[in-house]
């Protein structure tokens, strides 16, 4: 999911207008037992580099053509069948898991998940990939369709107008089927493992690793400084992982839970338009709403930005209180330069150009990473920015008076 990898930055008044904006889809995949599938981006990606983001990507003219021209004006920002088939085409793709079912499976969104063999997959990622055959007609090859139908809407963002690099794109939760609805790890099996579909990376070209792990084991690491997750990535994680608890349990009951969660309205505590839009429709375009000063040591905002993710961007903000995000909470991100390293593997050849070996390489690239990421309230922390801002008024003031 690619919003910006920078921190908004406030509008200028001599901005001629948004700059072009690219239609996309993420999808946020759920293992049998209820763990995120999350991608460890290579360093030198033009967008979220070194981090971990969910599978997805840019719709394409090759692959879902038949939608194109796509609508213009506010009904891009809308959910529709060309994102819901770029979605599933970037996760196979980029992961290898395939989201589709048999054709003679019966009603829509129903029947069996279609099963290929590894070699299946791979060839078929590889020409997928390659723009060398549609992805509707392979799947049509292999006797598939596309899952669309189970693939549940659950936010949009879009990159703030100011961003050089601008993206819509549309969130989805899609759940991978249960091998039993309250059946426990089995014995021996680690956390980090898929029971139907192993994802595996796409060899180093945009990703180098593909891995389930529970919601909360992601933030943790995040906060551990372990990984690198962008404003979108964390606070989505945030949202769904007291739903899903790393502990063995009902994993059925879990799922449902969440279900319930994003079809509730209102979906916050504070009066306002946005509270009544479903999440399914919410629309997120992060601005920076305060910031606190660097500080010494640890204090509440410690130098961090807060990001508000209540309008829904310069592209919608004539339709009214139809589209909107969050109101309720906001992400607190301290965006520092940093570098990262990376594992190369490089093939070494000989005088004929044959293949002889593999070898290991070490890469450093500079980077602006968000680090020290929380979603709080809104109103908490503005209020703290606020009393910050008040007691260094109060210094100024006693200052002077010396």
């Amino acid at each position: 999911m690619p919003p910006s990898s920078s921190p908004p930055k406030p509008s200028s008044t001599t901005t001629p207008g948004p700059l072009p904006i690219r239609p996309s889809s993420s999808v946020i995949l759920l293992s049998p037992t209820n763990q995120i599938l999350l991608l460890h981006r290579v360093a030198k990606s033009s967008s979220f580099a070194s981090a971990h983001v969910f599978p997805g990507g840019n719709l394409s003219s090759f692959h879902e053509g038949d939608y194109y021209p796509l609508p213009e004006g506010e009904e891009l920002h809308v959910d529709s069948e060309a994102y819901r088939l770029a979605a599933v085409r970037e996760t196979f793709e980029e992961s290898g898991i395939l989201l589709a079912r048999r054709k003679n499976g019966g009603g829509k969104g129903e029947g069996e998940m279609l099963e290929l063999s590894e070699e299946e997959l791979e060839e078929g990622r590889k020409v997928v990939f390659g723009d060398k055959v549609r992805f509707g007609e392979w799947l049509d090859s292999k006797g598939g369709v596309a899952d669309i139908e189970n693939l549940h809407p659950f936010t949009r963002w879009i990159t703030p107008a100011n961003q050089r690099r601008r993206f819509t794109t549309q969130m989805y939760l899609y759940m991978l089927p249960l091998l039993s609805p309250t059946s426990p790890l089995p014995q021996g099996q680690s956390q980090t493992t898929s029971l139907v579909q192993t994802p595996t990376h796409d060899g180093g070209i945009e990703h180098t690793s593909a891995i389930f792990s529970p919601a909360s084991t992601w933030l943790s690491q995040a906060s551990a400084g372990d990984i690198i997750l962008y404003p979108p990535q964390f606070y989505l994680l945030t949202l769904i992982a007291r739903f899903l608890p790393p502990q063995p349990s009902n994993y059925a009951e879990q799922r449902e839970n969440l279900l319930t969660f994003l079809r509730r309205v209102p979906t916050s505590s504070v009066p306002h338009p946005t509270s009544n839009i479903p999440w399914a429709e919410k629309v997120m375009s992060p601005e920076v709403v305060g910031a606190f000063a660097k500080a010494t040591g640890k204090s509440y905002g410690a130098g961090r930005v807060i990001l508000g993710l209540a309008k829904p961007g310069r592209e919608l903000l004539g339709v009214g209180s139809k589209r909107g995000g969050d109101v309720e909470r906001v992400v607190l991100v301290d965006f520092r330069r940093e570098e990262v390293e990376e594992t190369k593997e490089v093939e070494e050849r000989d005088a004929e150009g044959k293949v002889v070996g593999v070898r290991k390489v070490m890469t450093r690239t500079a980077v602006r990473v968000p680090r020290d990421l929380e979603v709080v309230e809104r109103g908490e922390a503005l209020k703290a920015v606020a009393e910050e801002q008040g007691v260094q008024k109060g210094k100024k003031k006693e200052g002077s008076k010396l």
